[in-house]
């Protein structure tokens, strides 16, 4: 019979630990809009290099459109920018 420690470890071994340095990586910068504690950002995954049109929701003002590369795009504070999406047509 396995004593309490040999069943974790057996748990364990049969499941996989998953570290934070595992998970951190896609939680860091997730695809399209996301906030920070006080930034917004619009983050174009893709391996194309294409360039596409995002509709910006702003606070109290018009929404607007910006053409965004790939990566990360700094939209503003996130107490300003209430979301963000791609439109569907390239630049």
């Amino acid at each position: 019979m396995l004593g309490a420690v040999g069943s974790a470890a057996l748990v364990f071994a049969t499941l996989g630990a998953v570290t934070p340095a595992d998970a951190a990586p896609a939680a860091a910068n997730p695809c399209g809009f996301y906030e920070t504690g006080s930034d917004a950002f619009y983050n174009h995954c893709t391996s194309d290099g294409s360039r596409v049109v995002i509709k910006i929701e702003v606070a109290h003002a018009p929404d607007t459109e910006w053409c965004v590369g790939p990566g990360r795009t700094w939209l503003g504070s996130a107490a300003r920018i209430q979301g963000a999406h791609y439109t569907g047509r390239l630049c």
